[in-house]
């Protein structure tokens, strides 16, 4: 999905990997990628490869990189190694030289070093270790993008807002196709739909790591700003509707929407799942319910599923289910057969995307087939 979205902002050299896309360009691609991309996480420019066999290695090849040709040393940084089958002991130790590595780059030319800030610095310098090679990078987001800064009110473990894209982006949702929440918590789900809707860059409004480097161009950004801006558009209908049960919940989610400016593209009610009404005759139903991780929660959801699996067959007749869950029981207790069943990760939480076509009559799990899709669409 991020390869596809890449692609469409105008990328080259899309290389999808298991941890993420690589891709080129010219660099203020990177300004749109931030700007624009509703499904990723960071946008991280590489500097630098090479192979190593001890710490000193590594020291070396970050003290010979042109540091002050990328960022001032007034800046504050932060180093953060991530490593796979490294054969190093310690990577404190190794995070530590690459950082002693641009100090000492900055103090032999300037007779100054940047000082380091682990909880809100300027830059961030990413590395990453294999077996024999490394890669640095400077991170061109900073906060990481989920965090758009619209969000006023957090519920218990909310999704991540590019994950409650990518899913939405799974179920082939649009937004001329009714979309209903049945269980919308915060509304993380629904103002991701919103965002789509009208076309809002999900980056508008705050700010990235990239207006601190060297090579920042300000009337560039500015005129990509403005152009993202002109592309926002209102449908003449909103057709986008959550619900929940819990009107304490239902008020967060409100707040969220009205933060940002969004009250207006969402039909907000509260309900039970097990009796609502269907907005429409067709549409795309995506939720993420409780996953049953407290004590006593799955012998409850046990209890829940059968019955909302009724309530959508009886009810929901011509409309597809995305149900996004930790719980591999759900399919079975649920009493539907899942079409389709998508791995994604929830922070280190291993889920599933499960989809349901629901059609008139039975759907009762008997032989009918169903396929696992890898997170990148291949199955």
């Amino acid at each position: 999905m991020l390869s596809t979205e890449l692609e469409e902002l105008g990328a080259r050299d899309i290389s999808a990997t298991q941890g993420g896309v690589s891709f080129a360009g010219p660099f203020d691609l990177c300004y749109r990628v931030n700007l624009e991309s509703r499904i990723a996480s960071r946008v991280l420019w590489q500097i630098g490869h090479g192979s190593y066999r001890h710490e000193q290695d590594l020291y070396q090849a970050a003290y010979e990189l042109p540091w002050r040709n990328w960022f001032s040393v007034h800046r504050t940084i932060k180093v953060k190694v991530s490593a796979q089958r490294c054969p190093l002991k310690s990577l404190d130790f190794v995070t530590l030289r690459i950082k002693d590595a641009v100090c000492d780059h900055f103090s032999s030319a300037v007779r100054d070093r940047p000082s380091v800030d682990t909880k809100k610095p300027d830059i961030r310098i990413d590395a990453f270790l294999d077996e024999k090679e490394f890669t640095l990078y400077l991170d061109t987001s900073g906060e990481p993008l989920f965090k758009r800064g619209l969000r006023r009110v957090s519920g218990q473990a909310p999704l991540r807002e590019n994950l409650a894209a990518g899913i939405l982006k799974l179920s082939g949702w649009t937004p001329d196709q009714t979309l209903l929440d049945p269980m919308c918590g915060g509304g993380t789900i629904l103002m991701e739909a919103a965002l789509m809707a009208r076309r809002i860059a999900p980056g508008l409004g705050r700010q990235f790591a990239f207006e601190k480097l060297n090579n920042f161009h300000q009337q560039r950004w500015r005129d990509i700003s403005e152009a993202s801006k002109a592309r926002r558009t209102i449908p003449k209908e909103a057709m986008i509707f959550g619900s929940d049960r819990e009107g304490a919940v239902l008020k967060a989610a409100r707040a969220n929407l009205e933060a940002a400016g969004l009250s207006e593209a969402v039909h907000l009610t509260q309900a039970d799942v097990l009796d609502l009404t269907p907005p429409a005759e067709t549409g795309i139903l995506v939720t993420n319910p409780p996953y049953g991780v407290r004590l006593g929660q799955e012998e409850r959801l046990a209890e829940f599923y059968p019955r909302w699996g009724d309530a959508l067959k009886q009810r929901f007749p011509g409309w597809c289910a995305y149900i996004f869950t930790a719980d591999m029981r759900l399919p079975k207790l649920i009493g539907l057969a899942a079409s389709r069943r998508t791995p994604l990760f929830n922070g280190a939480l291993e889920c599933r995307l499960f989809e349901f076509v629901l059609v008139r009559g039975s759907m009762r799990r008997t032989r009918a087939p169903s396929t696992e899709t890898g997170a990148n669409g291949e199955r």
